[in-house]
């Protein structure tokens, strides 16, 4: 046995692991380590979950060592998964470099851009990368959308190029951040609530309607809620919901009224079932962020996008402007025709 394991690692250790695993066991690990899911990790990469399991076998065959440690329905690296863990993500993070910078020589043809965002930058960012898709069509695109406390995991394990924040970043988290765009906060209700036809509403009499927030972990949440208090008051918050859009359709249901960015509004528009209420100190004029970690040199592919999204700041600037002068003008009908009334 000895002997067996003499020949066994002769040239050393990393040269037996080069030998005896390969990138896809490598991008299996990663996945079911990061998503804490055998199932979701063999839908991400559409692979059955036999063969993800298999793979993830072998590569635990190779280690001599248990990777992972499942308690219940809990799923965490062990020591030595850890190590690993780490050891790819280095492996693919220089990878991801190296191909952008080969990209940057050849003119920005090819390579690949990761873009995480949090969940109200949905409304916008696609647009944004679009455009920047049309002048670069060979960049490969990967768009993350998740809440604050989300994108702060992704932002600690370095798993992005980019992130587009509604907040200044902590200094702990290590970022460089730019304010590129506006974020204006805006008090919405269904079109038919009573409070659509008034006009300089208190936050005191804002509090007391049934108000729908969003979860835990949410940016928009934590200004909201440091709003109220600031003010000595406690909203009267009736459900909480995970995602803008379902705030949207219980506030069209009549469950409440809502905080929440201009931005998610777009697509209805003014003539839309909802609307924006004129409250005293709103809008909320927030910005938007772009970051990137100090640690990481950025790729051409990324600054390239980092200078094209600050460009459009005018455009989405003008864009939020035009849109909340037609809720105001639909206001001011709304007011005049309930006087006429």
């Amino acid at each position: 046995m000895a002997e067996q394991n003499s020949s066994r690692f002769k040239g050393g250790l990393p040269d037996y692991l080069v030998r005896h695993t390969t990138f896809r066991q490598m991008q299996i690990f990663e996945a079911i380590v990061r998503l804490g899911s055998f199932t979701r990790a063999a839908e991400e990469l559409f692979l059955t979950q036999p063969t993800v399991s298999t793979q993830l076998k072998k590569l635990t065959d190779v280690m001599e060592l248990p990777l992972l440690d499942q308690s219940g329905r809990q799923l965490k690296p062990t020591e030595a998964g850890e190590a690993l863990y780490r050891a790819v993500l280095q492996i693919f993070d220089s990878l991801s470099n190296l191909d952008t910078r080969i990209a940057g020589l050849k003119g920005l043809h090819r390579g690949r851009l990761r873009l995480a965002v949090i969940t109200t930058a949905k409304y916008f960012a696609p647009e944004i990368l679009g455009d920047f898709w049309r002048l670069y069509p060979g960049v490969d695109i990967s768009l993350k959308v998740a809440n604050r406390y989300r994108i702060i995991e992704r932002i600690q394990n370095n798993d992005d190029d980019l992130y587009i924040l509604g907040q200044p970043p902590e200094k702990s988290l290590n970022l460089t951040a730019y304010p590129f765009a506006p974020n204006p906060l805006v008090v919405m209700a269904s079109s038919d609530h009573p409070l659509a036809k008034e006009s300089n509403i208190s936050i005191e009499r804002l509090a007391q309607e049934p108000f729908i927030s969003r979860e835990v972990g949410s940016g928009t949440r934590d200004a909201i809620m440091k709003l109220f208090h600031e003010k000595g008051l406690e909203p009267n918050v009736r459900m909480e919901l995970g995602s803008n859009e379902a705030i949207k359709h219980a506030v069209v249901g009549g469950l409440g009224v809502a905080i929440s960015s201009l931005h998610t509004l777009v697509l209805e528009g003014a003539n839309g079932p909802l609307d924006v209420l004129d409250v005293e100190g709103f809008p909320i004029e927030r910005k938007w962020y772009l970051a990137h970690n100090n640690d990481k040199e950025l790729s051409p592919i990324a600054q390239a996008f980092l200078e094209f999204a600050r460009a459009t700041e005018p455009v989405i600037s003008e864009r939020m402007l035009n849109l909340y002068n037609q809720f105001a003008l639909r206001h001011e009908r709304a007011c005049a025709k309930s006087k006429s009334d």
